[in-house]
């Protein structure tokens, strides 16, 4: 019997598994959530009372019919779901995967990888402190446990998830003291177009949650710091578009620039890789369906940046590509349907994209004395010197300065060290390289990889 395995249950991870289970499979799917979703359509723990609206706005529907749908699966067991548990590694045709239990292998004949995408950070001066949190640990805190992290919060970043985390929080009641977008209005503007073109509702609900923030809004803007005293943040300090410089006060700060495809596992299984100067960042290469080579298909944010709409359609496209490499017949007119509205998802991302550039200037200019990586402790000024002797290459600068290193192995740090290694030595970011992934690609108990890995089938 083929064995598929799918890595992840959010949008695209359950529409590839619904689209196996109507094929007669019966994949293995393995999540490190405690209920399917994923992040965009992340579910509070069993009895929390608050309604799916509350929770995502105007797209309640859409959630509940993911998650009705997976539940369905797992409960007619038609699926072999394992949640709460994390893949550390790809190799020979096993997933070492992390549960609640212990380390076990798990064998494969096909993989479906879709593992969504994190935040894209760029490091400001000061953003160490404890209370300096993502946009998207603010959304989750927010989702899951129905709090703000703070009692007067400041989002700053930009792209279509600081105005909707922005909009969720103050729907929710919490005081946000500023929403700092370092977007220019021009390029939201030329950005906003092809946006409009290619989903005009879309566009509109986003411009509906952008008038709502009213002058809290700013666009165009510079972060220069994040004060605290005791390790906690205290105030904002950025300047206009102007160029006239504001101080705002907060104890606690979430940022966020777009996301970044996690693509660790799709490298440990062989994907190939190439830099997207839209998104300032490496992507990994498939055909149209996702499939990246023989046995290995991708779906989601981990393979490109379309949004959960997106993410659903490359689920049900990677998983009729595996159906179609097994011998198996496939929906050809919804294989077509879908690729169409695919290419739409694209042409609305690549607007996306430009709308809200990654601030490489911003990145460029951080001073010696900030710290880029948080896991280590590394800065920038430590990262510059290190390059006499490791030349502008991503992994020997790594290995010489700890740049990415840490717990988060470069996630949150490594396109910032990129830029400011690209800045030094006068060559192109993707001349840079990008870190290469290792296992385990989540931190794990090193008791648990000591006792050794269990087979199971």
């Amino acid at each position: 019997m083929t064995r598929v395995l799918i890595v992840g249950a959010g949008p695209a991870g359950g529409r590839a598994a619904e689209t196996l289970v109507a094929a007669g499979l019966r994949p293995v799917v393995v999540d490190e959530g405690a209920r399917a979703g994923g992040q965009i359509y992340r579910r509070p723990p069993e009895g929390f009372q608050r309604p799916p609206r509350t929770l995502y706005g105007s797209e309640a529907g859409k959630a509940t019919r993911l998650h009705e749908t997976f539940d369905d699966l797992v409960r007619n067991r038609l699926i072999d779901y394992h949640p709460r548990c994390s893949v550390l590694g790809l190799r020979d045709g096993a997933a070492q995967v992390l549960g609640p239990e212990g380390v076990y292998s798990m064998a494969h004949d096909r993989l479906i990888i879709a593992t969504g995408a994190t935040d894209r950070l760029a490091p400001v001066p000061g953003w160490q402190m404890s209370g300096v949190y993502t946009l998207g640990a603010a959304q989750i805190a927010l989702k899951s446990q129905g709090v703000a992290l703070g009692r007067r919060i400041v989002l700053a970043g930009s792209g279509p998830l600081l105005t909707l985390v922005a909009s969720q929080l103050i729907a929710a009641g919490a005081t946000v003291a500023a929403v700092l977008d370092t977007a220019p209005w021009r390029t939201q503007v030329r950005g906003g177009i092809g946006m409009a073109l290619s989903r005009p509702r879309v566009t509109l609900r986003g411009l509906r949650l952008r008038a709502g923030l009213g002058r809290l809004y700013s666009a165009g803007v510079t972060l220069t710091g994040i004060e605290g005293d005791g390790g906690s943040p205290g105030a904002v300090t950025w300047k206009d578009a102007r160029g006239r410089g504001h101080r705002t006060t907060c104890d606690t700060v979430a940022l966020g620039w777009h996301l970044r495809a996690e693509t660790a596992l799709a490298e440990l299984a062989g994907a190939e890789f190439a830099w997207s100067e839209a998104w300032a960042q490496w992507l990994p290469r498939t055909d149209a369906a996702g499939r990246a080579h023989d046995g290995l298909y991708l779906a989601g944010d981990g393979m490109a940046l379309l949004g959960a709409d997106g993410a659903e359609i490359a689920g049900r496209l990677a998983a009729r590509a595996c159906l179609a490499d097994l011998g198996y017949r496939t929906d050809a007119g919804g294989h077509a349907r879908d690729l169409r509205r695919m290419r739409r998802m694209g042409r609305f991302a690549s607007a996306v994209a430009h709308a809200f550039p990654w601030p490489s200037d911003m990145v460029r200019a951080l001073p010696d004395e900030a710290v880029l990586c948080r896991c280590e402790g590394i800065t920038a000024g430590e990262l510059r010197r290190s390059l006499a002797l490791s030349g502008p290459e991503a992994n020997r600068a790594k290995s010489l300065s700890r740049v990415g290193m840490g717990r988060c192995q470069g996630r949150y740090c490594q396109i910032a060290g990129a830029e400011v290694i690209a800045a030094r030595s006068g060559c192109d970011l993707a001349g840079v390289g990008r870190l290469r992934a290792q296992p385990p690609v989540r931190p794990a108990p090193l008791g648990l990889l000591a006792a050794g890995v269990e087979a199971r089938e």
